[in-house]
C-alpha cells in the first residue's frame, strides 16, 4: 500500500543518502526513479543499496525476494527530464545553497503541476531554497537520517510558504515508508543538528584538549546518558566534512557557540572523513 497522490517517487542523488531515500520508498511499493549526474555515480548507488540490503537480508529484516521485488521498482538516470511524471521528489545532493537552488529551478521547470519537491537538507533554510521556484507553497523539507534504512526519524521543516496540505503529505508519506516524524520550523539547524552539531564539536574539543582519550568520552556519553554512540564515535559515522559544513552553516547563522572545532577542521583538511575514509576519530578497516 502506498499513498493515492503518491505513485513515483524521484531522487536527486544517489549518494548515501540519496540511494537510502530511493531504497526505503521502493520497499514500501513506490515506484522511484533514482538521478545522478553520471553513470558512475547511479551504478554507485545501486551497489549501496544491494550491500544495504544484504545486511537487512541476513538479520531477516526482509526476505530475498522482498529486496528484490524493491530494487526491481528503482531506476536509475542521469536526465532530470526523467522524473518529470514524478509524484513527489526528494533532493539528496550536497549540501550547497547554490547546488540546491539550481536544483530546485530544474526540478519546477521539469515536474508537473502537482508535484510536490522536498529537500533532505540538514541546516539549509528551506525558504531559500523555494524562492527559486514557482511552487513555494509545495516545498517541504524531509530531513532524514542516516542510515536511512535504519534510522527511524525523520524531520518534517515547514518553510514561510509551504502549505498545510504539503506538510500532510510529507507526513503520511514518511508515516508509510515506515518513519516516525516531528515538525520544525525553518530556523537554522531544524532541531538535530541545532542540537547536536555543539554537542559534537564539545566532544572534539575535550579530546583535543585532554580531557580525556577518545574512547573515554565516547563511553561516558553512551553510558552516561544512555545514546547508542558517543561524539566521536558518531562523527566519524555521520562524516567529519559533513559535521563541519552543517556546523560552519550554523555557525554563520548564530554565532560562536557553533563554531567548529579546530581538531575538526584539522582532521578534514588531512583527508580524515570518518568511516567512509578508512580514518577519522579511529581507524577503520
Amino acid at each position: 500500500m502506498h499513498l493515492e497522490k503518491v505513485d513515483t517517487v524521484g531522487v536527486v542523488g544517489a549518494g548515501t543518502m540519496g540511494n537510502g531515500i530511493a531504497q526505503v520508498a521502493a520497499t514500501a511499493g513506490y515506484n522511484v526513479v533514482m538521478r545522478d549526474m553520471t553513470d558512475e555515480l547511479v551504478a554507485a548507488g545501486f551497489e549501496e543499496i544491494q550491500s544495504s540490503f544484504e545486511t537487512l537480508v541476513a538479520r531477516d529484516t526482509v526476505t530475498e525476494q522482498e529486496a528484490g521485488a524493491a530494487t526491481a521498482r528503482i531506476t536509475g538516470t542521469t536526465e532530470m527530464d526523467d522524473l518529470a511524471d514524478a509524484d513527489l521528489v526528494v533532493e539528496a545532493v550536497t549540501e550547497d545553497m547554490d547546488i540546491k537552488q539550481s536544483v530546485f529551478e530544474d526540478l519546477d521547470a521539469v515536474c508537473g503541476p502537482d508535484t510536490v519537491l522536498a529537500s533532505n537538507t540538514s541546516t539549509l533554510s528551506i525558504t531559500t531554497i523555494a524562492s527559486v521556484t514557482e511552487r513555494p507553497e509545495q516545498v517541504l523539507g524531509l530531513h532524514f537520517m542516516n542510515p536511512v534504512p535504519v534510522m527511524k526519524g525523520v524531520e518534517l521543516v515547514v518553510g514561510e510558504k509551504t502549505s498545510d496540505e504539503t506538510v500532510t503529505l510529507g507526513r503520511e508519506f514518511a508515516h508509510d515508508i515506515g518513519k516516525e516524524t516531528w515538525e520544525a520550523d525553518d530556523k537554522p539547524g531544524f532541531v538535530v543538528n541545532r542540537v547536536l552539531m555543539p554537542w559534537i564539536n564539545e566532544g572534539v574539543r575535550a579530546y583535543d584538549e585532554g580531557v580525556a582519550d577518545k574512547a573515554d568520552i565516547d563511553r561516558g556519553l553512551t553510558l552516561g546518558t544512555n545514546v547508542p554512540m558517543g561524539p566521536l564515535e558518531l562523527a566519524d559515522h555521520i562524516g567529519l566534512d559533513v559535521v563541519l559544513d552543517a556546523s560552519e552553516t550554523l555557525y554563520e547563522e548564530l554565532g560562536d557557540r557553533y563554531k567548529p572545532a579546530y581538531l575538526l577542521k584539522r582532521k578534514v583538511a588531512a583527508g580524515d572523513l570518518g568511516k567512509k575514509s578508512g580514518q577519522g576519530f579511529y581507524d577503520y578497516d
